[in-house]
C-alpha cells in the first residue's frame, strides 16, 4: 500500500507490535487474560443390564391367550339340616324367601354374601347354587343353616357335598368342529342344526364339554376343581391340532 493509502501501516510499526508471531497473538491492554485450561471431561462407564434380565418382566406377565385356564362359574352342592322344615312357616317369617307350592316343592332363600341361593326342602334336604369356589359354597350352606336355626329349628349344617361344577375356558383361536366330531366320533355329539356346539363326553375325568368354533369351551359335571383342571389339560391337545388356521 502507498503511503497515501487510508489501510497504510508503516512496516517499522508492524514490527513494533510483533504481529505475526504467533497465531494467537493478541496486543498487550486488549483486555483479555489468557484463557485458562479446561478441565478434562469425567468419563461415565455405561453399563447395560445383563442380557439374561433384559425383558424378564414382559416375558415373565401372565398372558392369558398362552396360558389358558378354566375359570369357575358355578358350584352345586347338597347339605342336610338333619329336620324336617315347615316351609310355609318360614316363608311367613323370613324375608328374601320365595315359597310358591303350586309352582315349585321348595322355599327358594337368597344371601347376598357370597351371592347364593339355596333351594330349602321339608324334608330338611338343601341345595346351594350360585357360589364361584368350593370355599363360598359351603359357607353360603352354613350360612343358609343359621337362618333356618333363628326361625326355631333345631337344624344343623351335616352331610355336605359338591355334585356339580361348572368352568369355563377361552382358548383364543377359532376350532374347526367338524374334526374333532370325525375324530372323537364315539365321545362326540355333533349337530350344527340343534345345537352351535360339539357335546364331547370325556371317560376320564368323567365330565362333559361343551366346544364352541370360537374356542370357548364349557366344562361341567365335575366333582371338584382337581378334575375341572385334568379335563381340560386332556382336552386342550386335541382343540390344538384342530386350530382353524386364517
Amino acid at each position: 500500500m502507498t503511503a497515501g493509502s487510508p489501510w497504510y501501516v508503516p512496516n517499522d510499526h508492524l514490527q513494533q507490535q510483533n504481529f505475526g508471531q504467533s497465531p494467537y497473538y493478541m496486543p498487550s491492554g486488549f483486555g483479555l487474560s489468557s484463557p485458562a485450561p479446561l478441565a478434562p471431561l469425567p468419563t461415565v462407564p455405561l453399563s447395560f443390564p445383563a442380557a439374561s434380565t433384559m425383558h424378564t418382566s414382559a416375558l415373565n406377565a401372565p398372558n392369558d391367550r398362552w396360558n389358558p385356564q378354566p375359570v369357575l362359574q358355578n358350584v352345586v352342592a347338597t347339605v342336610s339340616l338333619g329336620v324336617s322344615i315347615d316351609l310355609r312357616r318360614i316363608a311367613q317369617q323370613a324375608r328374601n324367601i320365595e315359597y310358591n307350592p303350586k309352582r315349585f316343592g321348595a322355599a327358594i332363600l337368597r344371601i347376598r354374601s357370597p351371592r347364593t341361593t339355596a333351594l330349602l326342602f321339608s324334608s330338611g334336604k338343601m341345595v346351594v347354587t350360585g357360589a364361584k369356589s368350593q370355599d363360598q359354597s359351603r359357607a353360603a350352606g352354613r350360612k343358609f343353616a343359621r337362618i333356618v336355626q333363628k326361625l326355631g329349628f333345631e337344624a344343623r349344617f351335616s352331610s355336605f357335598k359338591i355334585q356339580n361344577i361348572v368352568a369355563c375356558v377361552n382358548v383364543h383361536f377359532t376350532i374347526r368342529l367338524e374334526g374333532v366330531a370325525l375324530m372323537h366320533h364315539q365321545f362326540c355329539t355333533y349337530e350344527p342344526e340343534l345345537f352351535p356346539g360339539v357335546v364331547y363326553r370325556m371317560v376320564k375325568p368323567r365330565v362333559v364339554l361343551l366346544i364352541f368354533s370360537t374356542g370357548k369351551v364349557v366344562i361341567t359335571g365335575a366333582q371338584s376343581e382337581l378334575t375341572i383342571n385334568e379335563a381340560f389339560e386332556a382336552i386342550y391337545p386335541l382343540l390344538k391340532m384342530f386350530e382353524k388356521q386364517d
